[in-house]
């Protein structure tokens, strides 16, 4: 297993939406296993692909305790069926928007059909924190930021922050 790097906003391919996975195969397998290891390294609770690069419908979660034993969850073709009517709100973050967080609404409860490591169909019932976390990674598998659910003054301040921090990061390097 290797630890990627994480792709960062404003990086245009985080816009990008992720083609479904055609085979379940041992290089698949061990991206996710790469994906685990990055999410772990970071640390975050949730890693969809594109944020390493990879331009997939694949995503992990671990959504367990510190205190907890890890449980890593692999969601290959993720599809949201139904979601509750009742609103949750979290405090959510992104491993792509590095120390920015911000207090989104979405479904409660969710649905979702996947396969999984082994390329088994699989149906889930989350609520809660899973629930939201599925939410987070599956948008990102459609080119959409957790960013885009709050306002748009606070994301425009967020977006230009980072256009900024990848400009000055640009520059320092150039110089070198």
């Amino acid at each position: 297993m290797s630890i990627k790097p994480l792709v960062i906003l404003p990086d245009p391919i985080l816009r990008k939406v992720s083609k479904p996975v055609e085979r379940v195969d041992k290089p698949l397998q061990k991206l996710a296993d790469d994906m685990l290891e990055t999410m772990y390294e970071a640390p975050g609770i949730g890693l969809a692909a594109i944020q390493i690069g990879e331009p997939l419908r694949l995503l992990v979660i671990d959504v367990a305790g510190k205190d907890e034993p890890k449980a890593p969850q692999v969601f290959i073709n993720p599809e949201i069926l139904w979601r509750s009517d009742e609103p949750n709100v979290y405090e959510e973050g992104c491993l792509s928007i590095p120390d920015y967080y911000a207090e989104v609404e979405r479904p409660k409860r969710v649905r979702v059909s996947y396969l999984d490591r082994e390329g088994q169909e699989n149906e889930i019932e989350a609520d809660g924190l899973l629930a939201t976390c599925l939410q987070h990674e599956i948008d990102h598998l459609n080119g959409v930021l957790f960013i885009d659910h709050i306002s748009r003054l606070k994301r425009d301040m967020v977006i230009r922050k980072f256009k900024k921090l990848a400009k000055e990061k640009a520059q320092s390097g150039a110089r070198l």
